[in-house]
């Protein structure tokens, strides 16, 4: 098992996480989560990055300081203290300078879907890496220019949403009804500049451009490109390469409906073999989470895994089903005012662990509302 350990950089004064087979990072703005996952793709793709980077003209002269400014953005550098700060990479100590100075290959094993996505777009088509400032965190740049390659390679024209090849056929099902509003996602080059459009194939055809699209379509669709690229259309599961998938806050201007597509497509990829990590502020993310780790301790049957997201008991999703349900799922909290960890994987409701009972805060606000509204009745009847 993987275990990142990351002591008194910014707000963090410990961050400690094992990564299982799906780990959720939960906690309030600030307090750490996206730094430690862009720190966790450092230590796993630091022979990569250094490449992107030399690649790209950015030389960090082997200054850790000088570095974070260029990897995770303008300002970080005031992060790292040389005196405090610590990251322990499975178990070993590490001189960060030396691990990414030695760092060899340059293959990505860690694929990286930022929060920042939907301003990668401008006026439908993905930025290259050099078009942003030298200043923006590695993460986006990165998988700004991942997908402007994928597009220009695999989607240059023609339709991109629905394909008959790409996504299971329940999850096109779901995702046209939850996102696209029954829409096609296609390339419209009728203009200099290529760019993406969504269209109306009725009676009375029409396009509509990425800037009047619903916050939750644009949203979506930079993670529906990483999607298609993580899940091959091929008898591969996976890309070779890659390992590991980061998605920073998926429920971003979703519906909940569109939150449960999503994270049926992310148990796909956990039954594919990836190891997704995400962060989030949705209670939709626990409560798939609790479903299922209750499925596992008392029924471990396929077919409540599928009621979860009411999709069809095929052969096939049933075989997806069981693939998960063998999987480990962790959880843990970032706490603001300690800078640190806690596991409450067991999301047990009746604990007596506050961060635990309440998901890291998630379910406060409702729990405050039942109480609220429940002592008002009963002054009212009384």
């Amino acid at each position: 098992m993987t275990k990142l350990v990351v002591e008194n950089f910014g707000q963090i004064v410990k961050a400690e996480v094992e990564f299982g087979d799906l780990t959720v990072l939960v906690g309030p703005q600030a307090t750490g989560k996206s730094i430690f996952l862009q720190l966790f793709k450092l230590m796993i793709d630091a022979a990569y990055i250094k490449a992107e980077l030399k690649k790209s003209g950015i030389d960090w002269n082997h200054n850790i300081r000088q570095l974070f400014d260029i990897y995770l953005g303008e300002g970080m550098q005031n992060a790292w203290n040389d005196k405090r700060t610590s990251i322990t990479f499975d178990k070993t100590n590490c001189n960060l300078a030396s691990f990414i100075k030695n760092a060899r290959g340059k293959v990505e094993r860690l694929f990286y879907i930022p929060a920042q996505r939907v301003l990668m777009f401008a006026n439908g088509w993905p930025l290259e890496f050099y078009r942003y400032n030298s200043g923006d965190p590695f993460t986006v740049r990165n998988y700004s220019e991942q997908l402007r390659l994928i597009m220009e390679r695999s989607f240059n024209s023609g339709a991109i949403f629905p394909q008959d090849n790409r996504l299971r056929r329940e999850f096109r099902d779901l995702l046209s009804q939850s996102v696209f509003g029954g829409m096609n996602l296609k390339v419209d080059k009728s203009r200099p500049q290529k760019r993406l459009v969504l269209s109306n194939q009725g009676k009375k055809t029409y396009d509509l451009p990425f800037m009047v699209w619903s916050a939750g379509q644009r949203e979506f669709m930079p993670l529906l490109l990483g999607f298609y690229w993580l899940m091959p259309p091929s008898r591969t599961a996976i890309r070779n390469d890659l390992k590991w998938v980061v998605i920073e806050e998926l429920e971003m201007g979703l519906h909940p409906d569109a939150i449960t597509s999503v994270l049926a497509m992310v148990m796909d990829l956990i039954s594919r073999g990836y190891k997704v990590c995400l962060s989030t502020h949705s209670t939709n993310v626990l409560d798939l989470v609790w479903g299922i780790k209750t499925i596992q301790k008392h029924s471990n049957h396929a077919d409540d895994f599928l009621k979860l997201f009411g999709l069809t008991k095929t052969s096939s999703l049933r075989q997806m089903a069981n693939e998960v349900l063998k999987k480990e799922f962790l959880v843990y909290y970032f706490e603001r005012q300690t800078g640190l960890t806690k596991n409450i994987s067991n999301l047990d409701l009746w604990s007596e662990d506050a961060a635990e009972a309440g998901w890291g805060g998630l379910t406060e606000f409702s729990h405050n509302v039942g109480n609220v509204v429940a002592d008002v009745v009963t002054n009212a009847n009384s």
